[in-house]
């Protein structure tokens, strides 16, 4: 039997307006909402991640990051 769907957390986040596009890309391609697209992302984050390239674009991200929030 398949679970419910349910979406049970709220929390406040910060995004960037090019990460907020690429989200909002994603779930409209996806036919689902913007908290649907990050729940599916997150319940399957090990399966749509390339743990190679994400360590390598996590460090770039970190090294950015000060600059950017200026």
């Amino acid at each position: 039997m398949a679970k419910r769907f349910r979406l049970t957390r709220r929390f406040p986040c910060a995004m960037t307006e090019d990460g907020y596009r690429k989200l909002k890309r994603f779930a409209a391609d996806a036919g689902l909402d913007e908290g649907e697209a990050l729940s599916f992302l997150f319940e399957n984050f090990n399966s749509v991640i390339d743990q190679e390239n994400l360590t390598a674009k996590l460090r770039l991200f970190n090294s950015e990051l000060d600059a950017r929030k200026r």
